[in-house]
């Protein structure tokens, strides 16, 4: 797919939870139409019933709701969070529901986006689920993550993609497929003057987009990238042109969990710490909390937001939606934001802190080199389908307290 960049767009950053959920929740109790959302995670916290509430509220006064979950993101909804939603005529729906016994299959291919359109005219886009652990007063165990508000026409993009993520995950002989027609909405005017892409990976027809428009950014940088992100583990040609960038002179500097929320997340990332800082890659580990943005910026210009990790999972399997923007003030701002954290905190990383025997480095990365520059290929052939949502009260998910993913999903 050629994309197309469209101008006429205004980005606002919102950061953790503190920012993005008043504004959000703003936002759907000002509805006058239409929402839609798509999150990986809702949980029945205080975050979670008080998006039910404006929601129940929007509902009740005639705005058309669509709310998309994952069932392998969030499995433990009570009866009454669900039923309540949908008597009152929220459209909620399920991907890929399963019995717990099979759920895990599921975990190869989940519905990760985190995306919110109000009216037609106001997007959210970001990493951000709808949990407690976003908020700092949940404690050492928040996150630290990002979003942004979209304003203008880049608006009816993800409009138009949502509602056909919808029609097209749900049976052909559904009764709701027969009633779910995209509302004619006038493309949103000039509300800025950031032009933007909107890119999405599926398992079909753009299954590597986001990953190719990360490395043609990098191989176009002149100056510098900094990319924050918290589940690392990318391919051996998305670190071969990083590591081109940095030899060329560009400053490249890659912000990763120091304290993070999976143990396994860093120790992977840590696997390819020797290969970059050879090439000439700073590294930082951030160790205030842990990390969950995934964010990046290039130049003065160029900047993405979205819940796209750079690991195998959201490269080669789930479902991703990121925004790509140029704009200089949007960029400054982010820069700043990702400045302030690699000053005040994170920890450097030096080769001299890397302290295992030459030998066993040189071992491990010959193996590592060859799974890496592979995996794109073999991730293939793990569980693949077609996106399938069930509408809810029809589908049924088990749910278990067991099931609970606050440790055990990448999120």
């Amino acid at each position: 797919m050629r994309y197309q960049w469209i101008s006429g767009n205004k980005f606002s950053l919102l950061e953790n939870g503190e920012e993005f959920f008043p504004r959000v929740f703003e936002m759907i109790a000002a509805a006058r139409h239409e929402v839609l959302i798509e999150t990986f995670i809702l949980y029945e916290d205080k975050v979670g019933k008080r998006l039910h509430e404006v929601l129940m509220a929007a509902a009740r006064r005639g705005v058309q709701i669509d709310l998309t979950i994952d069932a392998f993101g969030s499995p433990d909804l009570s009866d009454e969070f669900i039923s309540s939603l949908t008597g009152a005529g929220v459209r909620l729906h399920v991907f890929d529901p399963a019995p717990r016994l099979f759920r895990r299959v599921n975990y190869f291919r989940r519905m990760h986006r985190k995306l919110v359109v109000i009216d037609g005219i106001r997007a959210f886009i970001g990493g951000i689920n709808y949990s407690a652990d976003h908020l700092a007063d949940y404690g050492p165990e928040a996150k630290q993550d990002y979003a942004v508000e979209a304003e203008g026409p880049i608006v009816a993009e993800i409009h138009r993609f949502m509602h056909q993520a919808i029609r097209d995950g749900l049976p052909r002989s559904h009764w709701f497929q027969r009633r779910h027609a995209v509302p004619k909405i006038p493309t949103p005017p000039r509300a800025g003057n950031a032009d933007a892409l909107f890119i999405w990976r599926d398992n079909r027809l753009h299954t590597n987009d986001i990953e190719r428009q990360y490395r043609i950014a990098i191989r176009l940088a002149r100056k510098r990238i900094v990319i924050a992100n918290a589940y690392f583990f990318p391919g051996y040609t998305f670190l071969r042109d990083m590591r081109k960038a940095a030899r060329r002179g560009v400053e490249v500097c890659l912000i990763l969990q120091g304290k993070p929320d999976m143990a396994i997340v860093q120790t992977a990332a840590a696997m390819l710490y020797h290969y970059l800082l050879r090439g000439g890659v700073k590294i930082f580990e951030y160790c205030d909390r842990p990390l969950h943005g995934k964010v990046a910026v290039v130049d003065d210009e160029w900047a993405t937001v979205g819940s796209s990790n750079l690991d195998p999972l959201s490269l080669s399997l789930n479902l991703e939606a990121n925004v790509l923007i140029r704009d200089r003030d949007f960029n400054r701002q982010l820069s700043d934001k990702l400045q302030q954290l690699m000053n005040h905190s994170c920890k450097r990383i030096e080769t001299q802190d890397l302290t295992e025997s030459t030998a066993w480095w040189q071992v491990r990365s010959f193996f590592l080199f060859h799974v890496l520059r592979r995996y794109p290929s073999w991730a293939g052939y793990l569980p693949a389908h077609a996106p399938r949502l069930a509408s809810l009260p029809e589908a049924v998910i088990e749910r278990d307290g067991a099931d609970r993913l606050d440790d055990k999903a990448i999120q």
